[in-house]
């Protein structure tokens, strides 16, 4: 990308290629699945700016995890609808490094919001006299901002890095967007030091906060199993239970793509599975939180009802 005397000036996305019986199947349902995504994120932005009843901290965290999903699968979806029509698409150097930027960008803000997420159902759980001394607007206003700061910063150094490769012979990419593996594999460079510093992120990024997740609600399981009545421990599981299903099918769909053993035979399942991640669970978390919390639906209602009136 970065060489003058590069052989490359753009990379051709190969997407579903066998799945061309399915073309048109295909491109309404994500374009479907795209309007629907965007749709109920703006949704929750919307209800969360103008609902009084949504200005607990919890809901902060919320509203920027929907902008979060919508640059995640904008970033994703419209180029995609274009490979499935036209059977496979150009894309551009410097358009595959912006759509590596965007992936990695709304990927590492969605781990860091995930995480403060957690914290803040920690803080309301388990240690509830002090939440509002702790998780104070200048406390969530912070993780919040860092979230953002650091989805910023840290895939801006890995493409710097990959924009200096040089890429040469095969232009295909076997794959529906331009994903970090695929790309690399096209590089007539030593990719080693790329891959390093791409590893040495994940790292913090995603093992870090996957683990304090889990140890979050650990302790919120143990303190919730302490309460006393039914109703209580039922009220208090079901103030995490919309984060903890997101968590679970983020987290889970990540998981499973970086176990996939590597190979010819696993490139169909890691398709699958990207389409999970980038597709479907940007739809889901609207869902999710519309479905399972209370106070979503009842601002939801009021809404409705106000612009009825």
């Amino acid at each position: 990308m970065g060489r003058n005397d590069t052989q490359l000036t753009y990379f051709f996305l190969l997407g579903f290629d066998h799945l061309q019986s399915l073309t048109i199947f295909l491109f309404i349902l994500f374009l479907i699945i795209y309007i629907l995504t965007v749709f109920g994120n703006v949704l929750i932005i919307g209800l969360v700016t103008v609902s009084q009843r949504l200005k607990s901290p919890m809901f902060f965290f919320l509203r920027n995890l929907s902008l979060c999903e919508i640059i995640f699968t904008t970033n994703i979806v419209p180029k995609m609808l274009q490979v499935i029509l036209e059977g496979g698409s150009k894309i551009s150097l410097e358009g595959c490094a912006l759509q590596l930027y965007a992936f990695g960008a709304a990927g590492i803000a969605e781990c860091l919001l995930l995480t403060s997420m957690s914290y803040d159902r920690y803080l309301a759980i388990c240690k509830p006299l002090h939440y509002s001394t702790i998780m104070n607007y200048k406390c969530h206003l912070c993780l919040v901002v860092f979230s953002w700061v650091a989805a910023i910063i840290l895939p801006a150094i890995s493409i710097s890095m990959i924009c200096q490769l040089y890429f040469c012979g095969s232009n295909v990419v076997d794959h529906f967007f331009c994903d970090l593996a695929p790309v690399l594999e096209l590089s007539c460079s030593d990719t080693s030091l790329v891959e390093f510093e791409v590893f040495v992120q994940t790292i913090p990024v995603f093992v870090f906060t996957f683990i304090y997740i889990m140890a979050t609600y650990i302790s919120i399981f143990i303190a919730i199993l302490k309460i006393q009545s039914t109703m209580g421990r039922q009220k208090a599981f079901s103030t995490c239970s919309s984060h903890l299903t997101v968590v679970s099918t983020y987290y889970g769909t990540m998981i499973s793509l970086y176990v996939t053993p590597r190979g010819r035979q696993s490139v169909k399942v890691n398709k699958t599975l990207s389409l999970l991640y980038s597709v479907v669970t940007p739809l889901l978390n609207p869902i999710i939180y519309s479905l399972r919390n209370s106070e979503i639906r009842r601002a939801l209602e009021s809404v409705i009802l106000k612009t009825k009136d």
